[in-house]
């Protein structure tokens, strides 16, 4: 049964004692250290702990907090947006407690390696919230162009006051140690030993093993490299995924122009023809993002709606359209692909399975229902699982978008903590859902309908497997080949897609998130 609204027309640490290191005398067996090496005059603080300020500023504690809510299963895009507010944090300070948080975070595979040589013990005898107010001190001093002596002190501080003075000593003694040495002198200590190649280049770039294997794959199933040239391919995508995604826009079409999002310090795309960047500043500052004119949307994603909706449909499709999103929670795809239903005067469904997302999904087309509503064409959100409604309504749509739930494996720039969260037991399990909801995609499809199927995860088990698994066990429906339809800003095609008939984007070839898109017609 479906809920339809529509308008016409890591885990906590244990007690590990006063120091946070495990230790209930965090001064027990402490070896001589040799003195450090000088980098530049004064770089590192020869202050005791207890001689350094108390506090430390409400940037670095802001990022202290949102690091906490992530290790107890927040999401970084959400958790840390709200302390800023709440905290009145901007512009500068705002920008860097991002860096703080999405590197230290990204990075935290890399890092608790250099944290557990650093303090000769390992992580398992640090207490979890010690080992994050380290892991933000590792990134300034190995991440970012914070002095040295500066990323020691506020880090000391910073573990006084959450961690408490028996810990802001031994963070004191761990910092000293990591600002001996720079960036690639802690690679060749941490990787000493480490002879398989992938296994080496992940903790490098500081990824599971399993992801990193499994994009190496990726990349040879696609046709990106041959297995003679990969290990480059690889490293350039690996490195691409630890880099911030810049902020992109999208104008949605009869909603919003990419002339009013110039104006408000947008700069033109030239990847998505309804695109735009974010150089600096909020983009919740902006009136038509503000207004769901206008949405913050990777441009991959802008591309691939464009590319659904640009094909053409035969039959019996052709002559009643009616469109479909699947899984259309949060919602930035179906708003894009709604204000283009609108302008063609098509009917349009969203349909989403969590009755949550689904409120979301309605937010998220509060200027399309208006603009429905007054073009008299119907726009309604369904609550319903997507893997029903192929038997529900088969053969009702012209066009079907799914974007199917997948590991996120192609969105890691965007999604700090996605990388540590997920396993490969996922992928198993979200393949056999992603199966069921193309086949019911197919289902709800009209005849001379298309179908195009969607991941944010280049993983060849979420992408080219699925869709040929499904079209094995079918004789009603074909693939198309997509490539011709992604079409830049200048009205070219873009390189780069992959043999086709699939599309398979990349973040170190496109600058786009790894979004997968196979383009099926219903016989």
């Amino acid at each position: 049964m479906s809920d339809e609204r529509g308008s016409a027309g890591r885990q906590g640490g244990r007690d590990r004692g006063r120091d946070g290191s495990g230790r209930q005398d965090g001064r027990r067996g402490e070896r001589q250290r040799p003195q450090a090496r000088e980098r530049s005059a004064g770089h590192r603080s020869e202050q005791r702990p207890s001689e350094r300020a108390r506090r430390t500023d409400a940037t670095r504690v802001a990022a202290y907090t949102a690091m906490r809510d992530v290790a107890a299963g927040g999401y970084a895009n959400l958790v840390l947006p709200k302390l800023l507010r709440d905290k009145q944090i901007r512009g500068r300070d705002a920008r860097f407690a991002t860096e703080l948080v999405y590197g230290a975070t990204r990075l935290s595979g890399l890092y608790d390696a250099v944290i557990a040589a650093a303090a000769a013990r390992s992580l398992d005898t640090i207490d979890a919230n010690v080992l994050d107010t380290l892991r933000l001190g590792a990134h300034q001093l190995l991440g970012m162009r914070v002095p040295t002596h500066a990323a020691v002190d506020e880090t000391v501080a910073l573990a006084r006051q959450v961690n408490g003075a028996g810990a802001s000593g031994f963070v004191n003694a761990v910092m000293r140690r990591i600002s001996e040495r720079d960036p690639d002198e802690w690679l060749d200590v941490v990787t000493e030993g480490v002879t398989d190649p992938v296994e080496r280049l992940a903790l490098r770039t500081s990824h599971p093993v399993w992801v990193a294997k499994a994009l190496r794959a990726a990349l040879i199933g696609h046709g990106v490299a041959s297995a003679a040239d990969v290990e480059a391919s690889l490293a350039t995508l690996l490195e691409s995924d630890n880099a911030p995604a810049k902020v992109s826009l999208v104008a949605r079409p009869g909603l919003a122009s990419l002339d009013e999002l110039e104006h408000d310090g947008a700069e033109r795309s030239g990847l998505s023809p309804v695109g735009a960047t974010l150089p600096e500043g909020d983009p919740g500052a902006i009136p038509a993002v503000r207004d769901g004119r206008a949405a913050v949307q990777d441009e991959g994603s802008q591309l691939l709606v464009l590319a659904l909706a640009s094909a053409e449909v035969h039959g019996e499709a052709a002559a009643t359209e009616r469109w479909l999103d699947l899984c259309a929670g949060p919602g930035g795809k179906a708003g894009l692909l709604a204000a283009l239903a609108i302008e063609r005067r098509v009917p349009f469904v969203a349909n989403e399975i969590s009755e949550h997302r689904a409120d979301l999904v309605w937010q998220t087309l509060a200027a399309a229902r208006v603009a429905a509503r007054d073009a008299d064409v119907s726009l309604k959100v369904r609550h319903g699982d997507g893997r029903d409604l192929g038997e529900t309504e088969p053969a009702g749509f012209s066009r079907v978008l799914i974007d199917a739930p997948c590991t996120g494996l192609g969105a890691l720039r965007r999604r700090p903590e996605a990388r540590w969260r997920r396993t490969p037991d996922d992928v198993a399990v979200l393949a056999g859902l992603q199966r069921e909801l193309l086949s019911s995609g197919i289902d709800a499809t009209a005849p001379g309908g298309l179908v195009g199927y969607a991941t944010c995860s280049p993983h060849l088990n979420e992408t080219r497997f699925v869709v040929l698994d499904v079209l094995k066990r079918r004789d009603d429906v074909e693939l198309v080949d997509a490539r011709e339809l992604f079409i830049d800003a200048t009205g070219r095609e873009l390189p780069g897609l992959g043999e086709g008939p699939f599309v398979q984007l990349w973040p170190h070839v496109h600058g786009t998130d790894a979004m997968f898109f196979a383009l099926l017609r219903k016989r």
